[in-house]
């Protein structure tokens, strides 16, 4: 049977699409091991999945001034030892990597022992810990065509992200059930992320008494970030978070209101869900959502609006325009190459593995 690493850690986006692709794997006759950090939102999901999972040291490698800088390059040294020894132990025949400062010993180490390599990289620039990782790999797999002129020639390839399977399974009908929606209005869910948007969330109840004239809205607003005032209102529905009936959100949806994360927009233009990005401001980040939103309005996926721009007016109208057009962005999503990544990026596992 053959051998395969999947790492990534720190967050759900280097985890979930490292999981997406779990069940081809297997289907391919992948023996499947997981290399993370400690005590990292990995290692839950990983045992959610029946994976057998090997926690190692990280530290965070930060461009600016912390106390933890003298700490975590001990932390670093000591996590390549472990996972040196993982490769002898393991033996993989290959390692896919999704990112994070965990992914970064388990890259090296098997690049240094000529163990082939596939890094994922999600947003249009890459991150620190993949920059450091992409000396080392054989192969680097983007989600934008702009990403591709970043990265080496002769690595790089133009995939996409892996969905989970089950986000094509929602049952329109549940979802309707679900919402207490009884009438036939078309649905409007606004997504600010696991913690919600307060600009978002701020956006979208300004104009919800002119939303709701012609939709059903499906509030998904962050954890402490309902408005209790809005509770009893006819057509809208909020929830701070939602996990097993997402699939069946997706499917009632026929607009989105979201940030502009990678992972969450990718799901968007695979499931061909017309959308509106209000990406999270470059004053406040490092612009990697502003340069995502770009790149899916250039590619006709989505219309975006800068979050300092924001009116009631522009907002409402842009939602009309995106609903009375939203054939155009179904038909420019659908004919994407980039929707089916699973399949592309096992395909590519399988070449490197022989």
């Amino acid at each position: 049977m053959k051998k395969i690493v999947l790492t990534g850690g720190g967050t759900a986006g280097h985890v979930t699409p490292n999981l997406a692709m779990v069940d081809s794997l297997k289907a391919a006759g992948y023996d499947i091991e997981y290399i993370g950090s400690y005590e990292g939102i990995e290692k839950s999901l990983a045992a959610d999945y029946g994976l057998k999972y090997h926690g190692i040291a990280t530290g965070k490698l930060r461009r600016y001034f912390d106390i933890k800088n003298f700490t975590d390059p001990f932390r670093v040294i000591k996590g390549f030892s472990q996972a040196s020894k993982l490769m002898k132990e393991i033996k993989p025949d290959v390692i896919f990597s999704k990112g994070g400062f965990v992914s970064v010993p388990v890259v090296v180490a098997a690049g240094r022992k000529r163990i082939p390599v596939i890094i994922h990289e999600s947003d249009m620039t890459p991150g620190l810990a993949n920059k450091i990782s992409f000396k080392y790999a054989t192969k680097i797999c983007c989600n934008f065509p702009e990403t591709v002129d970043k990265l080496p020639k002769d690595k790089a390839v133009l995939s996409g992200t892996p969905i989970r399977k089950e986000l094509f399974t929602g049952d329109k009908e549940q979802a309707k059930k679900f919402c207490g929606f009884t009438d036939d209005k078309p649905v409007i869910m606004v997504m600010g992320g696991s913690l919600g948007a307060v600009a978002v969330n701020k956006a979208v109840r300004n104009i919800l008494p002119e939303l709701l004239k012609d939709f059903n809205v499906v509030h998904l607003c962050g954890k402490g970030k309902l408005d209790e005032s809005l509770l009893n209102t006819p057509n809208y529905v909020q929830f701070e978070y939602i996990k097993d009936e997402l699939k069946d959100l997706f499917a009632l949806s026929d607009i989105l209101i979201s940030r502009a994360g990678a992972n969450a927009i990718c799901e968007i233009a695979a499931l061909a869900i017309p959308n509106v990005l209000i990406p999270l401001p470059a004053d406040v980040s490092r612009g990697d959502q502003v340069l995502n939103a770009e790149s899916f309005k250039k590619q006709g996926f989505s219309e975006v609006i800068d979050e300092h721009e924001i009116t009631d007016e522009k907002l409402y109208k842009m939602i009309q325009d995106v609903y009375t057009e939203r054939d155009k962005y179904i038909k420019a999503m659908k004919a994407s190459s980039q929707t089916d990544a699973v399949t592309l990026i096992v395909d590519l596992i399988n070449t490197l593995a022989k």
